[in-house]
């Protein structure tokens, strides 16, 4: 996957050639960005990863922000926008997209790349609170940012406003030490679960242990705030407390001076690498956003470098003013398939030990190849195709999906072979994956998208001797030689190469059976109609799992498949059957 990665960036170096995004990428259309988002379902949660089009070359370091969003706010209102008439006012309070801008025209040294971190609870206290192995996920979220940009050697900026701070204390507390890639720890009115006995020997070390470690805190004062007739925290439980404790024990290590400038209290280390603002607030008022929107995130970025306050001037007004876009683009999430492990085994290393196996010691077998990420890289890189459909009441729409190029594979890009499972295998991977088996409507658009059509290859059925293994793979050999003579390459979308396991409205009435469908021949005209005659145990090696994303794009907005499939007017966006799918899934077992 490393060297993936890195004939990525080569293709970036070349003179003359347009810049083009990292896979799985997309072009944003604004400001020159990229963006992927990654989801976990089962874990609940949602990371979107902003970066430049460029700074990916082989001498070009990562500066990674891991932003963990404020109670209560979306990625996309944390990344802001300019209000129109009808938004809700969160877009306009954080602008950490526009402020990233600004970032980027000061820090040359390093590529700024910015992940910001949701949960589905909306509250980073509250999905700590309620989920297993919190700690582990935190770190598991953290090394699969991190390995998109291993090329580059990243370093990690730890930074997040409000309940943004239990994902940095969550991520503390995962490690004896803190590891030595963070170079920056940045809690913007953000700090209260800081506990002296937890985090400070912690933090002194990790700040000792090298001079490229920073330190920001902001905080004003919310213990003298009055809500709705009562007090906004607690004495002891807001970050104005909890800041001036954190103070203390930070100021008996380390010596900290003290000035007073534009209403802040500043206390700062003699080599700037700590630094503490606080916001005295004789008002009484809530100024918990404005410590973000007024340059906050900017500062918390810069604090201690020669940068510190030229351009901007923390707690006054947007630097950023002219980097704040019309509108907020969010793609397609990624398919959530892990990372595979270089020593995994090759495809024709794994075909030679499950070749004998039972059935269903075979199916499990594949599932856990699969489900590891010992999937070739190139089906990694999905496909987006758009087109535009009807529903039942002959009202057009624009669909844009994501699909596999080819057919799940185990094994690297030089040594695969396309696996043939059962559905209830499939459907454990796509949900496993965040991704959905087609339905026989998509199957025919995307060989009508196809920039490989091969013509079908098939065996004259002798026993049982196309459900071997020996048959998978003889079926592969046969693939991959009509490939090279049609002169095409791995990753692009190919056709014509294996029947599709489908979603059908048939599995409603029927979920003991496996739905099949297509093998189009060159002239589009599928050899295999839908058909749900075999039962559900039954495999041969000419059929295929060509999984796509499960979240897709109607008209412009997300839409997951089983709500499509499911609603009585839009299913026939994506289906051409008379029916609503009502059970758009497989069982995983009988």
């Amino acid at each position: 996957m490393k060297g993936f990665f890195i004939t990525a960036a080569l293709a970036l170096l070349i003179p003359g050639a347009a810049s083009q995004p990292l896979p799985g990428f997309r072009i944003s259309g604004l400001f020159d960005e990229q963006l992927t988002v990654i989801e976990n379902p089962s874990a609940g949660t949602r990371i979107l990863i902003n970066a430049p089009l460029t700074g990916f070359g082989d001498d070009d370091r990562v500066l990674l922000v891991l932003f963990a969003l404020p109670n209560g706010n979306t990625i996309e209102q944390t990344f802001g926008k300019k209000l129109k008439e009808g938004d809700d006012w969160h877009f306009d309070i954080q602008h950490i997209g526009a402020q990233t801008r600004f970032l980027r025209r000061t820090i040359t040294d390093r590529t700024l790349v910015v992940a910001y971190l949701e949960n589905s609870r909306k509250s980073w206290p509250a999905w700590s609170a309620n989920t297993t192995g919190r700690l582990e996920e935190v770190k598991r979220m953290v090394s699969e940012i991190t390995a998109l940009f291993a090329p580059w050697d990243p370093e990690l900026v730890l930074n997040g406003h409000s309940g943004g701070g239990r994902f940095i204390f969550s991520y503390l507390d995962a490690f004896e030490q803190i590891p030595e890639r963070v170079v920056r720890i940045a809690f913007l009115d953000s700090n209260y679960g800081w506990e002296n006995d937890l985090y400070g020997q912690k933090i002194v070390s990790w700040l000792r242990s090298g001079k490229n470690r920073y330190l920001c805190t902001l905080a004003y004062n919310d213990s003298v705030v009055i809500y709705n007739g009562k007090p906004l925290v607690s004495p002891e439980g807001g970050t104005w407390y909890r800041s001036r404790v954190m103070k203390e024990y930070l100021a008996g290590e380390f010596r900290l001076k003290r000035r007073e400038r534009d209403s802040l209290s500043w206390f700062f280390s003699g080599d700037r690498r700590i630094e503490f603002i606080f916001k005295p607030n004789p008002e009484g008022r809530i100024f918990h956003t404005h410590q973000v929107e007024y340059n906050g995130f900017i500062h918390s970025m810069l604090s201690g470098t020669r940068y510190e306050e030229k351009g901007y001037r923390y707690f006054g007004p947007r630097a950023y003013g002219d980097l704040v876009s019309d509108t907020v683009v969010i793609p397609v999430r990624r398919l959530n398939i892990p990372e595979r492990d270089p020593a995994a085994e090759s495809g024709s290393e794994f075909m030679k030990r499950i070749g004998e196996l039972p059935r269903d010691e075979r199916e499990e077998e594949i599932y856990r190849a699969a489900a590891s990420g010992n999937i070739p890289a190139f089906l990694r890189e999905t496909v987006t195709i758009k087109g535009v459909f009807t529903d039942l009441d002959g009202t057009p729409h624009t669909l844009e999906y994501e699909v596999m190029p080819d057919y799940l594979a185990i094994g690297n890009d030089e040594d695969f072979c396309r696996i043939p499972m059962t559905p209830g295998t499939a459907q454990r991977l796509a949900d496993l994956f965040g991704g959905s088996m087609l339905t026989a409507k998509l199957s025919d658009h995307i060989w009508a998208n196809a920039e490989v059509r091969l013509t079908p290859f098939n065996y004259v059925p002798v026993g049982n001797a196309n459900e071997l293994v020996s048959k998978f793979e003889d079926h592969n050999t046969q693939i991959e030689k009509q490939l090279a003579e049609a002169g095409g390459r791995h990753g692009q979308l190919v056709a014509g190469i294996k029947k599709d396991v489908i979603i059908s409205s048939r599995l409603a009435d029927r979920p003991d059976r496996v739905v099949i469908y297509g093998w189009h021949k060159t002239d589009g005209k599928p050899i295999q109609p839908v058909y749900s005659g075999h039962i559900w145990w039954y495999v041969d090696y000419s059929h295929g799992i060509r999984f796509m994303n499960a979240q897709v794009l109607v008209d412009g907005r997300p839409a997951m498949m089983p709500d499509l499939l499911g609603d009585p007017v839009l299913f026939r966006i994506i289906t051409d059957e008379e029916r609503p799918v009502e059970n758009p899934f497989y069982p995983l077992q009988f």
